[in-house]
């Protein structure tokens, strides 16, 4: 069976995040990876006699859901921070789509910054709507229920506390935002979007 690999992320000095939350964050990402792993794996044992272990099935694959979307928000989260801060080209198709569908950047920022403050553990996120060629923020609040059917990922902003809490406190939540956007690498950002 082919195995999920550990993505590397090139993620150096950060303002505000600390190099040590930086570490501790990549071996929970790394936790995903090996755990879905796992769970391919169990699937593939239980499903050997699947009549007598529907119910252990049912409940791993349940599972499988929950650890397979973290490994890949973090990628997306992780690679949004990677190679450096880059601003946003202004005649990029990105921010050409975000003018578009929400009248402004800056509405667009807004509302992004807004749903980050949603109270609860969670993501932010930035979807591309394959079937309406339109771009949609949402909040997820477990990453095994609420990601948005037939969309790509273009940008995921880890709202659980283990992202920012040892270095902001729970109360500086919205510092954490805002030194997400002065540390986000656009080039990357860009790539997810021309790539969905």
């Amino acid at each position: 069976m082919k195995q999920f690999e550990e993505k590397k992320f090139d993620i150096g000095e950060l303002k505000g995040l600390s190099t040590k939350t930086i570490e501790e964050h990549l071996k929970l990402y790394a936790g995903y990876v090996k755990h879905s792993n796992l769970i391919m794996q169990k699937i593939d044992e239980l499903r050997q006699d699947s009549e007598k272990n529907a119910y252990a099935l049912g409940e791993v694959q349940r599972r499988f859901g929950f650890e397979y979307n973290g490994m890949r928000n973090h990628e997306v989260y992780f690679d949004s921070l990677s190679d450096g801060a880059q601003p946003i080209s202004e005649s990029g198709s990105l921010y050409t789509q975000i003018e578009n569908d929400f009248g402004s950047f800056q509405n667009w920022l807004t509302q992004f910054k807004s749903i980050a403050m949603t109270r609860g553990i969670g993501w932010a996120m930035l979807y591309w709507d394959r079937k309406d060629k339109r771009l949609l923020n949402t909040w997820v609040d477990e990453q095994h229920m609420g990601q948005l059917q037939d969309c790509s990922l273009i940008l995921g902003l880890d709202m659980w506390e283990h992202s920012f809490v040892a270095d902001y406190q729970p109360s500086g939540k919205k510092q954490y935002v805002e030194d997400y956007f002065a540390n986000l690498n656009w080039n990357n950002t860009e790539r997810n979007f021309q790539e969905s």
